[in-house]
């Protein structure tokens, strides 16, 4: 039995060293001065001193963490505002149909919804800039902020919006003192998960970029395109030491979120 249970340890390291491995690779040749990947000939920092020293490459990361910011923002309140209209909506034909139509955008291939952007943006004469890849960020956010805000709504009792209404408390008192404070953790995982996949999508920013205006994912590809540069490295590097940031604050805002719930379930 003991034999057993080590498997799935076992298993899931192994997992975790086909994913990781290629990015520690990237991040160690970052520090490499022969300037190749092939072999290691000593340590330095010129690639980020080279990075930092590329001001358009410092103009795109600001452009795509502004981006990010903001589609992320935006469509945590719009799928904050979808995830209580499905789950309040009176028909179950109307929630199951919205449901759908929500999961729908989810499973859509990213190659699919650009070029469909794209049409979208040329037909009604909007330019490929900041604006369009503003728009194809939210649109394609908002489905994710909706599954992950959905679950909390659903699983809280009606007894309490019930309790509240008894108490004298109009609909906006409900919802902003009951429902929102109880959903918060649903509502940052969402922004969270929008963010990182505003930051990291390639396939519909390619599709809706142009005008001079390009994030991150798209310059580096066209970087990689043009040979391998030990910058790219570099960057890739400081973008997975934002992640592991971003992913450890999130970690601790929801461990903040959930000791008052636990406070209060021991009094």
């Amino acid at each position: 039995m003991k034999k057993n249970r080590k498997w799935p340890a076992v298993y899931l390291a192994l997992i975790f060293i086909i994913l990781y491995a290629p990015i520690f690779y990237l991040i160690f040749y970052s520090f490499n001065s022969g300037g190749t990947m092939y072999q290691f000939e000593g340590f330095t920092l010129d690639w980020y001193r080279e990075l930092f020293a590329d001001t358009r490459l410092l103009i795109i990361v600001l452009n795509t963490v502004i981006i990010a910011l903001l589609s992320a923002a935006i469509s945590t309140i719009i799928g904050v505002a979808g995830a209580l209209a499905i789950a309040y909506a009176r028909k179950r034909r109307v929630k199951n149909t919205l449901l759908s139509l929500n999961n729908v955008l989810i499973v859509s291939p990213d190659v699919i919804i650009g070029a469909s952007f794209l049409i979208l943006f040329t037909m009604i004469g909007l330019k490929l800039a900041f604006v369009s890849v503003l728009l194809a960020h939210i649109a394609f956010s908002v489905p994710i902020v909706v599954l992950m805000v959905l679950p909390k709504i659903e699983e809280m009792s009606t007894s309490m919006i019930y309790a509240a209404m008894d108490l004298g408390a109009s609909r906006l008192d409900v919802l902003t003192k009951v429902i929102l404070p109880y959903i918060t953790p649903g509502i940052f995982a969402g922004f969270f998960m929008a963010l990182t996949y505003s930051l990291d999508d390639f396939a519909v920013t390619f599709f809706v970029t142009g005008n001079g205006f390009t994030t991150l994912s798209v310059e580096i590809y066209s970087l990689a395109r043009r040979g391998v540069s030990l910058n790219i490295n570099a960057l890739s590097a400081l973008l997975f030491l934002f992640t592991i940031i971003l992913v450890t604050g999130y970690y601790f805002i929801t461990k903040r979120n959930e000791k008052p719930n636990g406070m209060g379930v021991r009094q």
